[in-house]
C-alpha cells in the first residue's frame, strides 16, 4: 500500500490559521511560548503538524476561560509529544482547573462590590479603601490620600508632616 507523503499531513502558517481562527501573529506566539511547535523547510517556512489544529483549539479554549497560557502550557507538557489534547484530558484538566477559576471569580465579585465604595469615597488611600489599599498598607507608611510617595529634592531631608490634619476633610 503506498504511503502518503508527510508534507500532506503538515499544514502552512496560513492554513493553520485559517482553519484554527487563530491570527498567524497569534500561531507565532503559540509557537515562542512552547504551546505548539512547527518544523522548518529547507526554505526556512513554518509546517505544522495536523495536531496542531487541536492544540490551538485546545488553546484557545482554555483562554476563553481565562486560564493563563502559563497553565496552559503546562497541562501541554503532561501530554506526551505529537499527541492531540483528547476529550479526556480536557475533562480531567477543566476539573484541575474550576477550583483556580471559582478562586477569580469569588475575587471579582468582591472588587465588584467594593468598587462604589471607593467611588463614593474618592479618597483611595484610607483605611477602609480595599481597592488601592487593602489592610491599610499605605497607612503604616504615610497617612492622608497619597499613593505616591512624596519626591524628595536632591539633598534635601523628606518633609515632615502632621498626620491628624492629612486625612481631614476627606469623605
Amino acid at each position: 500500500m503506498p504511503q502518503i507523503p508527510q508534507t500532506l499531513h503538515e499544514l502552512t502558517v496560513g492554513q493553520l490559521s485559517a482553519r484554527s481562527g487563530a491570527a498567524v501573529s497569534a500561531l507565532h506566539f503559540y509557537e515562542a511560548k512552547g504551546l505548539i511547535g512547527s518544523r522548518r523547510t529547507s526554505g526556512n517556512q513554518r509546517r505544522y503538524s495536523r495536531d496542531a489544529l487541536r492544540r490551538v483549539a485546545f488553546v484557545r479554549a482554555a483562554q476563553r476561560v481565562g486560564i493563563p497560557l502559563a497553565t496552559i502550557r503546562e497541562a501541554l507538557a503532561e501530554l506526551p509529544e505529537e499527541r492531540t489534547p483528547n476529550r479526556d484530558d480536557w475533562a480531567r484538566l477543566s476539573h484541575a482547573w474550576r477550583s483556580e477559576l471559582d478562586d477569580r471569580i469569588k475575587q471579582l465579585a468582591a472588587l465588584r462590590d467594593h468598587l462604589t465604595d471607593c467611588i463614593g469615597c474618592g479618597c483611595l488611600s484610607l483605611e477602609t479603601c480595599v481597592l488601592s489599599n487593602p489592610d491599610d498598607i499605605n497607612g503604616e507608611k504615610i497617612t492622608g490620600s497619597r499613593l505616591m510617595p512624596e519626591r524628595r529634592a536632591a539633598g534635601r531631608p523628606p518633609a515632615s508632616r502632621k498626620p491628624a490634619e492629612d486625612t481631614e476633610g476627606c469623605c
